[in-house]
């Protein structure tokens, strides 16, 4: 079971590796962007689960808290779309809840390993600890406050799903680049990827300040 398991993990996850980039090419907001966007959700549904299922059977505590952090991104950015004129729900709330508490647990994993723990590297642990954790006391703060920046969903969407590629494709690092030191092979996705993001995010402020708010329907 786990090594069919083990192949359905592997499956879906070169599909998110593959139609990621055609959503991100594809006009935003259009039928195309909008049919690969869905696909790739499901398809990290699929991998985060299969994790899930595969961290819980050997047992892989360090796996299992990151598939949280990687599907987490992935719901976040698929989400905003449905909350853009709405509050977030219990729903909302009860993710963001697990994703600080896989944040803490990643946190405490680099910093107390006990020996029958599996663990890449305490740095590892840390960076994507305290970067879960950070990612959902502010996505709180923003269920408490309200949508206060405009096309704050836009945003909130692109990075959602920008990060939930980048933890795709640390997982691809991660099994292939063996050879390679380890912090490398986990952190070098988080540290191209963020400027990038960034990058982007200002590229859309700009453009938005010109005005015109794109229409995007789930």
């Amino acid at each position: 079971m786990i090594a069919a398991m083990r192949v359905f993990h592997i499956g879906t996850g070169g599909i998110a590796l593959v139609v990621a980039p055609l959503a991100m090419a594809t006009v935003k907001g259009g039928r195309a962007h909008r049919m690969w966007g869905k696909v790739y959700f499901w398809a990290m549904a699929a991998v985060s689960l299969s994790a899930a299922i595969i961290a819980i059977w050997r047992p892989l505590v360090f796996l299992g808290l990151l598939s949280i952090f990687s599907f987490y991104s992935a719901f976040r950015g698929y989400r905003i779309l449905t909350l853009k004129k709405s509050p977030a729900s219990l729903l909302d709330w009860s993710a963001a809840a697990g994703l600080l508490a896989a944040g803490v647990g990643l946190v405490i994993l680099a910093i107390w390993t006990p020996a029958s723990i599996r663990l890449p590297s305490p740095m590892v642990a840390l960076v994507f600890g305290l970067l879960a954790a950070k990612g959902a006391i502010s996505d709180m703060r923003s269920f408490s406050a309200g949508a206060k920046i405009k096309m704050g969903w836009w945003y909130a969407h692109m990075e959602g799903m920008l990060v939930s590629y980048i933890a795709a494709l640390t997982a691809f690092s991660a099994v292939n680049f063996e050879s390679f030191p380890r912090a490398i092979v986990w952190l070098w996705p988080t540290a191209v990827g963020a400027p990038i993001i960034m990058i982007w995010t200002s590229y859309y402020r700009r453009k938005f300040a010109e005005g015109g708010e794109p229409k995007v329907s789930v």
